[in-house]
């Protein structure tokens, strides 16, 4: 009897319907998102020192794909998702260690503030590198 009758009585979770979105989940999805994209970025990064590594004529066909503007718009979003991970992991790391900025509200703001600081040091960085 510990079969179809219990189940019937557990509650439910909340489901994603009534959930409420706030901007530290999201923050959360983004940092797991980021940790893929660098995953598959660094294969880029490696392809291109193999191709710098092999021949003059392999490089610059490569140096040809990164200077391209979907080359350019890709390093933009890796540089992004670098910042992000790294500002993102300092945050963690001072929610785990001292507990700092654990209160929803100063949790939120520093969220936002993480997103732009990913979006306009990435800029910034692909400007002194010459790629804007």
């Amino acid at each position: 009897m510990s079969g179809p009758q219990r189940a019937a009585t557990r509650p439910l979770s909340p489901h994603l319907q009534i959930w409420r979105y706030h901007v530290t989940m999201l923050a959360s999805i983004t940092h797991r998102i980021t940790g893929a994209a660098l995953y598959f970025g660094t294969f880029l990064i490696a392809a291109w020192l193999v191709a710098l590594a092999m021949s003059a004529e392999t490089f610059a066909m490569m140096q040809g794909i990164i200077t391209s503007l979907p080359g350019k718009v890709i390093l933009y979003l890796w540089a992004t998702a670098i910042l992000y991970h790294l500002f993102n992991g300092i945050r963690h790391m001072m929610w785990d260690g001292p507990g700092i900025g654990f209160s929803p509200k100063v949790a939120s703001n520093v969220s936002v503030v993480i997103y732009t600081l990913a979006i306009v040091g990435a800029a910034a960085l692909m400007f002194v590198a010459g790629a804007f």
